[in-house]
Parts: C-alpha cells; sequence; structure tokens
C-alpha cells in the first residue's frame, strides 16, 4: 500500500500515514491493529509463516546442539562453528520468529516499545552471528582443503577463536543503535523490529548506518564465501583432473559444487534482499513503497534459521547419520566404521 508522506514519532516508530489522516496515536503499531497496511488475511498468513518458522527452526536447531552433546565424536573442533551456526539460528528462531507470530497474530507488535527494541537487537546479533559464520566456514574450509598456509593445521583454539570472532563482529554490528546509531524500531508491517533504514531523521543518522551494515555484514561476508568457495572449486577442480579415471574423485568435485552452489544461494537468498532493499530505500528518499515489499526481506533472513542447518549440518554425512540414530531412525551404515570415513571426506571434500 503506498502512501503520500511519512510521518514520524521521534523515538518509537515511523507509519506512513494517508493524506487524510491527522491522529498519528490512533495508528501506532503498539497501541492498535495495522490494518491500514494490510487486511486481515495477509497479518494472518503471515502468522502461520512465522510459527513455522519458530517450531521447524527451534526444532532443527535444537536437535543440532542436543546431538552434538551426546555424542562425543560430534564435539571436533571441525564441528565447533557449525554448532556456533545452530546456536545463532536458535536466537533468531526463538527470539525473533515467536515474537512475529505472536505480533502477526494480533495484527500489531503488542509487546511494546522496549520489548521492539530488545527484538530487534537479539535477532540483528544472532542474524549477524549467523551471517559471519557462514563467512568463517567458507574461511575454514579453505584454509583446511587448500592448505594456503602450507602446512598449518586447524586446532581447536583456532575454532574457539572463530565462534569468539562472530559474536564480536556481531556485536559491534548490532548494538549502535540501542545507542543513537540508527534505531530499533517496527518494520514493514509493523510487526516485527529491526534497524531504522526507512527514515531521513539525521538525529540517527540511519543512511551511514545502513551502508555499514552493507559493506560491514554484506559485502564483506559475501566476498570472503565467494572468494574462499571459488578457490575450493578449483583446488578439487584441479585434483580431479589429475584423477581422471578416479570415479570417485569425479563423485567427489560434483558433490562439492552442488554443495557449493547451494551455499552462496543460501546466503543470497538470506541477506541480498534486505541490504539492496535497505540501500534502494536510502538512495532514493521520498519514493513511495509498499510496506507489504518491507516486510519480505525480514523473512527471507529469518526463513535461515531452517534451510541453514539444513545445508550445513544435515548435509554433513557425520552429523546427518547422529541425528538419525538419536532418532531412533538408524543411519543406515554403521556408526563406528563410517564416522571416520565422513570426518576425511569433510576435511577432504567440505561440509559432505
Amino acid at each position: 500500500m503506498k502512501h503520500g508522506r511519512v510521518t514520524e514519532l521521534p523515538e518509537d516508530f515511523y507509519i506512513p500515514i494517508p493524506l487524510d489522516t491527522n491522529n498519528i496515536t490512533s495508528l501506532s503499531p503498539f497501541l492498535v491493529p495495522q490494518d491500514h497496511l494490510a487486511n486481515s488475511g495477509t497479518f494472518y498468513a503471515m502468522a502461520v509463516y512465522m510459527f513455522f518458522i519458530f517450531t521447524v527452526g527451534t526444532s532443527i536447531n535444537v536437535l543440532t546442539i542436543a546431538c552434538t552433546i551426546q555424542y562425543k565424536k560430534l564435539r571436533s573442533h571441525l564441528n565447533f562453528i557449525l554448532v556456533n551456526l545452530a546456536v545463532a539460528n536458535l536466537l533468531v528462531s526463538c527470539v525473533g520468529s515467536f515474537t512475529g507470530f505472536s505480533a502477526f497474530a494480533s495484527r500489531y507488535f503488542i509487546f511494546g516499545p522496549l520489548a521492539c527494541k530488545i527484538e530487534g537487537f537479539m535477532v540483528t546479533l544472532g542474524g549477524m552471528v549467523s551471517l559471519w559464520s557462514l563467512a568463517v566456514i567458507a574461511f575454514e574450509r579453505w584454509l583446511v582443503i587448500c592448505k594456503p598456509l602450507g602446512n598449518f593445521i586447524f586446532k581447536p583454539d583456532h575454532a574457539l577463536a572463530c565462534c569468539v570472532f562472530t559474536w564480536v563482529f556481531a556485536l559491534i554490528a548490532s548494538v549502535p543503535p540501542l545507542f543513537g546509531w540508527s534505531r530499533y524500531i517496527p518494520e514493514g508491517m509493523q510487526c516485527s523490529c529491526g534497524p531504522d533504514w526507512y527514515t531521513t531523521n539525521n538525529k540517527y543518522n540511519n543512511e551511514s548506518y545502513v551502508m555499514f551494515l552493507f559493506c560491514f555484514c554484506f559485502a564483506v561476508p559475501l566476498g570472503t564465501i565467494v572468494f574462499c568457495y571459488s578457490q575450493l572449486l578449483i583446488t578439487l577442480k584441479m585434483a580431479a583432473k589429475a584423477q581422471a579415471e578416479s570415479a570417485s574423485t569425479q563423485k567427489a568435485e560434483k558433490e562439492v559444487t552442488r554443495m557449493v552452489v547451494l551455499m552462496v544461494m543460501g546466503f543470497l537468498v538470506c541477506w541480498l534482499p534486505y541490504a539492496s532493499f535497505a540501500v534502494w530505500v536510502v538512495n532514493n528518499r521520498g519514493q513511495p513503497f509498499d510496506l507489504r515489499l518491507a516486510t519480505i526481506p525480514s523473512c527471507f533472513s529469518k526463513a535461515s534459521a531452517v534451510y541453514n542447518p539444513i545445508i550445513y549440518i544435515f548435509f554433513n554425512k557425520q552429523f546427518r547419520s547422529c541425528i538419525m540414530k538419536m532418532l531412533g531412525m538408524g543411519g543406515g551404515e554403521d556408526e563406528e566404521s563410517s564416522t571416520h570415513s565422513s570426518v576425511t571426506e569433510v576435511s577432504k571434500v567440505g561440509p559432505a
């Protein structure tokens, strides 16, 4: 729904108001249903979607963490970053998706301004940890497989340092809106909260914060992922060419190529809509846009709590086998004899 002008309150929210509406309070996303933005069916459809992300995302990531606790063989330093990713995904699904479900079901942000800031911060923190974890996974694969540092061995201390790195950088990205550089407000259909990338309020310097996020939390991780996985593919293609008669090498090369494509596509599906829409809004101030469309980027980013573990964990033979065993479904192969081969394959060709 396009609107003719933007009216904003200084601290808690902004709302695009139709030209014939003068009572700002009557449209507050913290007080009344936002039926002026979309019909009830759209809100309820979003509530169903958020409930799906909450239940499935929470289940998958809790299962991943529980499986790692139960099976000592999964607690290798090469899997630390995958568990770190699961923790970040769990934060997004439990806080962001559950809050979104409750708000969309009520058709407004029922929890109030303070909860909006908390939710915006927590989801941004979890999202940034997830995003940087994907970059660190790519970097780790590059170090282990392509061996750019020669005989350098990736040790547990290195893995823990990488996990700490993701949280430090995530805090650097998510804390500023709490202290005046941008702010956390309801976004899209006003039922979930995130950084303010809509308004031009000079008090908050929103434009500079958006560009900071685009460069620091999108362009740099994406560049890292593309570089590392492209080097990985080159290395594997050279190995496949050198062993052209080896069926297993050719198969591994094809499997990893497919996996790399999935990883890069997953990253782009998660973050490209958010980054591109935010940058478009910043560079096209005054242009009307549909707030229902502004909700889509947030939905894609929250969905990463489901498809990230599917790509990075369920496609890992070692994790998949242990999860199936924990669920009583068996692994289809002898667990002890297959574990070493799975770890070896992961170290050679990536996530499996």
